[in-house]
């Protein structure tokens, strides 16, 4: 919906009604955005399902609302409520991460996750040096999503959770069915959904199998806590592979896609290139600000009110549905000097919002940034001469998915 069609309902009605989410385009901020947090920093949206929902797009209301445990995450699953898209995993694991009870668990989860582990970054970059060799030797043009983002990101969730990188392929491809965002529920989402589940809890046989000093990643301390730790022994290994499914799935989904739109924004500016290339010591600081930049959340970030909370102007309900507009508060002027310039030396005292916050802030931070840090190293390091082989506007992006992604970014060098 053009500003010009929202002003007009502006006219007629107190509080605007959109169809939400909005472009699906990861490249150019949607329009409607600044309108949103100007004239309705919380609006009444209608979902992919016909649901109503609020919309919230200012940077200080949508921390507000992830900060506040009266929004849940895991209720966005019960029977009954309004709901963004329709489930294509089953419910109970909708908050897989906050029903982990089991402090050895939690423990095994936060330690895979650490960036800092052992022989870790170092076989992140020789992965990427891989990896852009074969693209190199085959020539270009070559898609970099296929053939760096998506193998690149899967190298380190297959690292991290101890499973072979030669089953990359198949494991991405469930996620193209795992992360659908459809208007109804289709029988076969719960066939991809456990088709992963039976693979990871093979992996974890494969693991139980070996001597303890020859267990790797996450599967790895599944086995030794299954073995040691009565707490854990009692649960199933389904149990445990839905936990492997969940830090896959969410983990690999994100940073390709984070790559990808981050490489596509460096491609649209190819001086920042050469600022990366020439001062890799504020490489953390420029993947904050990419972070903050980035559109690949197309969907918003949902919460069900569990009681009556006041939200701006606006008296949220128990039981209905909030989705907080990353792209609305990581480009809010009021938290961000000048938010619409991508500046890789930008140093703000507000926090971006890319990894959530509040109780639900993500666990796999540091292993996201550590991630597209050496990623960029590499891939400025390499190939310098890097551009986009096709007009921006030619590249095609992805419908029905729970990221803003083209489905090819065609590069030359």
């Amino acid at each position: 919906m053009s500003v010009e069609q929202l002003e007009g309902l502006e006219n007629r009605v107190p509080q605007p009604l959109l169809d939400f989410p909005l472009s699906r385009r990861g490249d150019v901020l949607p329009e409607e955005c600044a309108w949103l947090r100007e004239k309705a920093p919380v609006a009444r949206v209608r979902t992919l399902t016909g649901d109503p929902a609020w919309l919230v797009s200012s940077y200080a209301l949508a921390k507000q609302v992830l900060e506040d445990d009266r929004f849940s995450l895991k209720d966005t699953a019960n029977a009954g409520v309004p709901r963004q898209y329709a489930l294509t995993i089953p419910p109970e694991v909708v908050n897989n991460m906050g029903n982990i009870n089991s402090a050895g668990l939690r423990n095994a989860v936060m330690k895979a996750l650490n960036p800092r582990q052992k022989g870790l970054q170092e076989l992140l970059r020789a992965k990427a040096g891989e990896l852009i060799d074969r693209i190199v030797a085959e020539g270009g043009p070559a898609d970099l999503r296929a053939g760096f983002a998506d193998p690149f990101s899967a190298a380190l969730h297959c690292q991290v959770l101890g499973v072979p990188f030669e089953e990359w392929r198949r494991l991405m491809s469930g996620l193209d069915v795992a992360f659908m965002t459809a208007r109804e529920p289709f029988a076969d989402s719960a066939l991809n959904w456990y088709k992963d589940v039976g693979y990871f809890a093979g992996q974890l046989g494969v693991q139980l199998a070996l001597a303890p000093e020859e267990r790797t990643g996450l599967l790895g301390r599944f086995a030794g806590l299954k073995e040691a730790d009565p707490e854990s022994a009692r649960l199933t290994d389904d149990m445990f592979a839905t936990v492997a499914v969940s830090l896959f799935g969410a983990g690999a989904v994100s940073t390709s896609a984070f790559l990808t739109l981050v490489v596509l924004a460096l491609l649209q500016r190819p001086e920042l290139i050469g600022y990366l290339r020439e001062h890799p010591d504020r490489m953390g600081r420029a993947v904050d600000e990419l972070l903050r930049w980035n559109l690949s959340v197309g969907d918003g970030l949902p919460r069900i009110a569990l009681a009556d909370v006041r939200v701006g102007d606006v008296l949220v309900k128990e039981g209905e549905l909030v989705l907080v507009l990353l792209e609305g508060a990581n480009f809010d002027p009021e938290a961000f000097e000048n938010p619409d310039e991508l500046n890789l030396e930008r140093e703000s005292p507000n926090a971006h919002l890319a990894f959530g916050a509040g109780r639900h802030f993500c666990p796999a931070s540091a292993l996201g940034r550590a991630h597209a840090e050496i990623a960029l190293e590499v891939l400025v390091e390499r190939l310098p001469g890097l551009r986009l082989a096709v007009p921006a506007e030619n590249l095609v992006w992805r419908t029905g998915f729970i990221k803003r992604l083209p489905e090819r970014l065609p590069v030359a060098w």
